[in-house]
């Protein structure tokens, strides 16, 4: 099944595990990047990210290549903000609904603390499924590295290679 994982990363969590899946699936990378970029430390951070999630904000993108028709499923990563997934992913969905109906989606988030099965819950909704095909959601692999991750990670990807 020809994949693409399609993720924004501000911290590099999510990029690390998007290159882990991908590598286990022979998925396809595709990072979505805002035209103005959040602030990435200090309080700044917090507010600014969190406010964008929370307010339902939908950024510009930075000029990106996809052709839904070119893949069978589709894999979101995001990092939690505010119990949120990151903006860019709202607007990469809505400008791209009508290409991705139909199709299986699988997801991962990478947070700090908690929140990803809230924000995981707010993509799908944003989908528009009922399910996704494998969820995974991990405590900032990158920063705080743990053997576990890669088990849980290969469990996602047992779960997608069983479809």
């Amino acid at each position: 099944m020809k994949t693409v994982i399609v993720y924004y990363s501000m911290s590099g969590n999510t990029a690390q595990t998007a290159e882990k899946i991908a590598a286990q699936l022979g998925a396809d990378l595709l990072r979505i990047a805002p035209v103005t970029a959040y602030p990435d430390a200090g309080a700044k951070k917090f507010i600014w990210g969190g406010k964008s999630a929370l307010m339902g904000e939908a950024p510009r993108l930075q000029p990106y290549k996809f052709n839904a028709a070119d893949y069978d499923r589709v894999i979101f990563g995001t990092p939690v903000w505010a119990s949120c997934y990151a903006p860019p992913l709202r607007t990469f969905i809505k400008e791209n609904a009508p290409a991705l109906q139909g199709k299986p989606f699988a997801a991962y988030a990478c947070q700090g603390g908690s929140g990803a099965d809230k924000a995981l819950k707010k993509l799908r909704i944003s989908l528009g499924i009922e399910k996704f095909a494998a969820v995974l959601a991990l405590n900032d692999p990158k920063d705080r590295p743990a053997p576990e991750n890669d088990k849980r990670i290969a469990d996602f990807c047992k779960l997608l290679k069983a479809e």
